[in-house]
């Protein structure tokens, strides 16, 4: 009996050492740097006076990101990502001038920098400032076709090369890296000179973190 009381006994405290050093290991992995990428789909358009309620764009946003913890349940997220923003409308002299349903593409790679809250294990609020960095402007009144293309460079319709926004959304991680993540984007600066014009889009998206 007393050989028994030893077994058990010693067999507990090596299992209360193992999960001791398991749990350290599972907190350093998780108060390490880790990297990722994703991608999904945009819902565009533009905000603002100037403009009479244009449908959305449908089109695409894919990156990489980096999340550096800071404590248990916060972390600070920097991505990259290429995003297509702008809208389309059925466009009768306002605007852009000219008749018929036009797509305003208006692309830019997109920094947001996101402080990241924890509430349940994988699953995250998200929220910060973005700096968008202008990479392709035209008008398409054929989105289907390279024939239709506008270059808007040195109109006086032309974005502007940078936009200051803000991004707030969440996220839901596996224990695998694979995460589902919404988002909704927010310009706070004009995109066009003179004009009240801001970006608005949301967006769904699918990634995986290394």
């Amino acid at each position: 009996m007393k050989l028994l009381k030893k077994i058990t006994a010693g067999t507990m405290i090596l299992a209360t050492a193992i999960t001791a050093n398991a749990q350290e290991a599972d907190n350093t992995r998780s108060m390490s740097p880790s990297f990722g990428v994703k991608g999904g789909v945009n819902f565009a358009t533009i905000t603002g006076n100037d403009f009479d309620s244009p449908d959305s764009r449908t089109s695409f946003h894919v990156g990489a990101l980096a999340e550096f913890p800071v404590a248990e349940i916060f972390s600070v997220q920097v991505e990259a990502l290429y995003s297509g923003q702008g809208f389309e409308s059925d466009i009768e002299g306002d605007f852009f001038g000219g008749d018929g349903k036009v797509e305003y593409q208006l692309d830019y790679i997109n920094v947001p920098v996101l402080a990241k809250l924890y509430v349940t294990k994988g699953f995250s609020f998200e929220v910060g400032p973005q700096f968008s960095f202008k990479v392709n402007e035209e008008i398409d009144f054929n989105a289907n076709d390279n024939d239709g293309d506008i270059d808007l460079e040195g109109s006086e319709y032309e974005a502007k090369d940078f936009e200051f926004g803000i991004a707030a959304g969440l996220t839901f991680q596996t224990d695998m890296g694979l995460f589902a993540t919404g988002r909704y984007n927010y310009g706070l600066t004009e995109i066009i000179e003179n004009s009240d014009a801001k970006n608005s889009v949301f967006q769904i998206g699918i990634g995986y973190k290394f």
